[in-house]
């Protein structure tokens, strides 16, 4: 099976232990044919058995990479943009490859390797059955002209998984630069996007721009908590600043990564077309797009899942959330009277025991539906992964914020007792912190820690010294059998409701923003080193901005303008200007509240989106293409007007 040229191995495949033999030399025989012949062209083989084989190992693991020239043309499909001779980002082209920055003799690492794996990724994802009615060997996995042949592999459970391997020493030098010596410096964030892709620095860009977008708050926020802390009344100038804080910070954030979007080349870059997603299931039908055959679901009865289904099923949920949130009123109530009756040491320790309960049942209700969330909006079917995405992240918020906040709110506007306010907020911010803490870092750690341990032990009796390179059979069992990276959903949500808790409230408890502070650095640390260490490389997925998310952090920015313009509304001294007429007070926070949101919508337009020398440079790029364009076409009708003569 071995192919005539060596080749670097880029992307592993693993179809399940039992796969039936004409499957699997089918399944090779098209990812080797010619692109012409429908092929896509790429050199693969069999990964040999590993050090001391047991008769459980699977055998069907396949290691692929592709030609140099391969992998350039495949840039130019996937629309890959690269550093231009003039400092500029363009479109690659293998016509105008030379032009290229960093493109010397035959383009030898012109392409990093995550861009080679996303590649390859596109190239199997784009390979299409022929004439096939079926996978060879399976009658029941049907195929049709145009349908993508790992996408059927994948839905019929014959590919187990398919995921790029890690490069040994760029993930030494990486993690070393990243999370191993600890300083104080910038994470290297275009070394991240080198290794790992854009959405996931751009994730990490995020994470580090939040951070520093809270120390003003912080500064603030310690000497506030140390020398008012008995006096309500002063938070009312904490309250407007906060106000003011979300909308620049947000604002900000959107021209900081516009401007790394552009540096990565991923700004202007053309989307591709979105494929059906793999759950994706319905009557054959023609697309008059792509004119393939594909699934087809009325969007009628789709939408009566949504309607009739999911959104009764979460009106479910909150309403059982609400119904927690009183449990824990009570139980808060019971110790307080406790204390009351004989106050001691153990009893003023009770006072914080219903919140810590409440907090740890919070994280416990936010997982199980999570699940919920994720099985209901697979039933609804949606034909787009980035329509999947929105239905689930707009469930999630709109549960996870109604179950950390009802309680806040409740306190803040109901019960309006701003030292239990004070005490919810600080608990429920520590104990998640700790909470995610341990779910993200330790457990994960621990689990992968035993399976290498296993996976060491058999690679040990062959090899001596732990630090001879590990054979590539066994580096490529070991990360098949680590975990996989499921994208930086939980990631953003953390942050999401970390900053809820900031913007929200913190003008009460001015000490939240030094805790979030806190918990992000250390966040940083331990998502670097699951990233490194822990989980599977994930594909590179060429973000230019954070997506859906931008609009979750606006929508918290414009609830926080309403909650701390009403919290200035009940604060004593705002209330000793009214004495007389409590309907005079609402009139006015609700006038004041409207006058802020609409200097933050003001604000909004004001700051453009995109910093004006990359907006110049895009606006250059489009004229130029344009010019060469008309050039094309008049040296086109020029030829043709001399062919007649």
């Amino acid at each position: 099976m071995q192919s005539s040229e060596s080749f670097t191995p880029l992307v592993v495949l693993e179809l399940v232990s039992d796969t039936k033999e004409e499957a699997v030399s089918w399944l090779l025989q098209r990812i080797r044919d010619k692109q012409q012949n429908g092929g896509a062209e790429l050199l693969v083989e069999q990964l040999g058995p590993g050090v001391g084989v047991q008769e459980k190992q699977n055998p069907n693991l396949f290691l692929i990479g592709a030609s140099l020239q391969r992998l350039l043309s495949g840039a130019e499909d996937v629309g890959l943009f690269k550093e231009f001779s003039d400092g500029s980002m363009r479109s690659f082209t293998c016509a105008n490859k030379q032009n290229f920055k960093d493109f010397q003799g035959d383009g030898d690492g012109f392409l990093s390797m995550a861009e080679c794996q996303y590649i390859i990724k596109h190239e199997l994802d784009t390979l299409r059955a022929k004439d096939e009615t079926h996978i060879p060997g399976y009658t029941q996995a049907k195929l049709y002209p145009g349908k993508s042949i790992i996408r059927r592999l994948l839905s019929k459970g014959i590919m187990v998984q398919m995921f790029p391997l890690h490069e040994k020493e760029e993930l030494k030098r990486l993690s070393f630069s990243w999370f191993k010596k600890v300083k104080l410096s910038l994470q290297p964030l275009d070394d991240i996007r080198h290794y790992f892709g854009e959405g996931q620095a751009l994730y990490f860009g995020f994470l580090e721009y939040f951070t520093f977008a809270l120390i003003p708050m912080a500064l603030i926020g310690i000497p506030y908590y140390l020398f008012d802390f008995e006096d309500y009344n002063k938070y009312v100038v904490f309250a407007v600043f906060n106000v003011i804080w979300c909308t620049v910070i947000l604002e900000l954030w959107k021209r900081f990564s516009a401007s790394l979007a552009y540096r990565w080349g991923t700004l202007s870059r053309k989307k591709a077309f979105e494929e059906p997603r793999p759950g994706f299931h319905g009557a054959l039908g023609f697309n008059p797009v792509t004119g393939r055959k594909e699934p087809l679901y009325p969007n009628a009865k789709r939408q009566l899942r949504v309607y009739c289904v999911s959104v009764p099923f979460v009106l479910l949920c909150l309403y059982l959330s609400l119904y927690v949130m009183m449990i824990y009123f009570q139980m808060e109530g019971w110790a307080l009277s406790l204390h009351d009756e004989n106050p001691s040491f153990w009893t003023g320790i009770l006072l914080f025991i219903p919140s810590i309960i409440y907090a740890v049942v919070i994280e416990i209700m936010n997982l199980i539906y999570r699940y919920a969330a994720e099985f209901l909006t697979e039933w609804e079917n949606h034909r787009l992964e980035s329509s999947y995405q929105n239905h689930l992240v707009l469930k999630v918020l709109v549960f996870n914020f109604f179950n950390c906040f009802a309680s806040l709110f409740y306190i803040a506007f109901v019960m309006q007792d701003m030292a239990l306010l004070r005490q919810s907020l600080a608990t429920l911010l520590i104990t998640s912190q700790i909470l995610n803490q341990f779910m993200e870092a330790f457990l994960p750690y621990w689990l992968q820690r035993r399976r290498n341990k296993k996976m060491i032990r058999k690679v040990k009796k062959k090899t001596t010294l732990e630090d001879k390179a590990m054979p590539l059979e066994e580096q490529v069992r070991l990360e098949a059998d680590m975990s996989t990276y499921l994208g930086t959903f939980d990631d953003y949500l953390e942050l999401f409701l970390l900053f809820g808790y900031v913007s929200l409230f913190s003008c009460v408890y001015p000490l939240a923003a030094v805790l979030v502070v806190l918990n992000n650095i250390t966040e940083v640390y331990s998502d670097a080193f699951k990233m490194c260490r822990v989980f599977k490389r994930p594909f590179s997925d060429p973000a230019s901005n954070i997506g859906v998310w931008q609009l979750a952090f606006e929508a918290m920015s414009v609830i926080a303008v309403v909650t701390n313009c009403a919290l200035i509304g009940m604060s004593p001294q705002v209330k000793a200007y009214f004495p007389e007429s409590e309907m005079q007070l609402i009139l006015w926070t609700v006038a004041i509240e409207h006058s802020l949101l609409a200097l933050k919508f003001i604000l909004t337009f004001l700051i453009p989106d995109v910093p004006k020398p990359i907006q110049i440079q895009l606006a250059r790029l489009e004229f130029e293409s344009l010019e060469a364009l008309k050039k094309k076409k008049m040296l086109e009708t020029s030829e043709l007007s001399k062919g007649f003569h």
